[in-house]
């Protein structure tokens, strides 16, 4: 089943949203409006804006309320990834040009800026003080996170729990307060807002835990970018933590830098794939996947719920 065949009935409040993030990327400065315009047309799954409007299902839905939340969290995600390209100086993503590529580094951080100011201007529509202050502590972990991810880069020396903290503020918390915070948007009680925030975190471990397999399981048209190319950038991923286990291959590994041919790529790719890394990285994706649908098993029976379970076995076994 395709995933936006899951959530089908949120159809049109999703086009709603589409529409309100193209009417964001307007600016009196052109070369701004065309840069954060190109970003939102390259599309993307809209994960976060699915799950703040699904968590919004679990209150008394109001669209014209919810979608600022949803509008929010989805350009808070988008500057990320704007500011994560130049960072490691990559010019594809989606199989189209990056913003960076298109209109240079300079270019590219403003517009992140633009969009994360943007996402603020937005939620200041909700006079809900839980909202604010959640999203705060998102933003601020967020930017933790991408620090993190600078200070780490071709460190082969760090652990499974740096990772596992790195991608937790990068990844799992953005998806957890999109599930979190449709629910208080929607005047959800606290407990049931608390279970879908950690169905979230949960979703968003297993999430980024498949996306660093896939950069080695999957080939260059169906990633949008080349595979291999988070170690290339010295992103050392859990594939690539549990496959330096082994003394020999950690050795090779750490040979590994960003002019690296194309060639000597593929073999260290190859490294990886051929012991238990993938498999075991797998194993660790499917424990945090049966976390999310354990904790969001109490919570009323609905057709916001089953969407919430089937995306996220989705995401537990997608290939791309």
């Amino acid at each position: 089943m395709k995933l936006q065949v899951m959530y089908s009935f949120l159809k049109s409040d999703l086009d709603k949203v589409e529409q309100e993030l193209k009417q964001i990327a307007v600016s009196n400065d052109p070369l701004l409006a065309e840069a954060a315009l190109a970003l939102i047309e390259a599309g993307g799954k809209r994960i976060r804006p699915v799950f703040v409007l699904l968590g919004g299902k679990f209150g008394a839905y109001q669209f014209e309320t919810i979608k600022h939340v949803a509008v929010a969290l989805e350009l808070i995600h988008m500057a990320s990834l704007v500011h994560d390209d130049v960072i490691d100086n990559a010019y594809v993503r989606r199989g189209c040009a990056t913003v960076n590529a298109r209109w240079g580094d300079k270019v590219a951080m403003y517009t992140g800026d633009y969009l994360f100011a943007k996402s603020l201007e937005c939620i200041t529509n909700l006079e809900m003080p839980e909202i604010h202050k959640v999203l705060s502590y998102t933003m601020v972990e967020l930017c933790k996170g991408e620090i993190e991810q600078i200070r780490d880069k071709y460190n082969f020396n760090q652990n499974l729990r740096t990772y596992l903290r790195r991608i937790k503020r990068k990844t799992a918390l953005l998806i957890a307060s999109s599930c979190q915070l449709g629910a208080v948007a929607a005047g959800a009680d606290e407990q049931t807002s608390k279970r879908l925030f950690w169905f979230g975190y949960f979703v968003g471990m297993s999430y980024q835990i498949i996306d660093d397999i896939l950069d080695f399981m999957s080939n260059e048209e169906e990633l949008g970018k080349p595979a291999g190319e988070d170690l290339r950038q010295g992103n050392i991923t859990l594939p690539v933590l549990y496959a330096m286990e082994t003394p020999a291959i950690k050795r090779k590994l750490e040979t590994v830098h960003a002019g690296m041919d194309r060639a000597d790529m593929q073999y260290m790719i190859h490294l990886i794939k051929d012991g238990d890394a993938i498999e075991r990285s797998f194993e660790l994706s499917e424990r945090y996947l049966q976390k999310a649908l354990k904790i969001i098993q109490s919570l009323p029976k609905s057709q916001a719920k089953s969407a919430m379970q089937s995306i996220a076995k989705y995401i537990g076994k997608r290939k791309f």
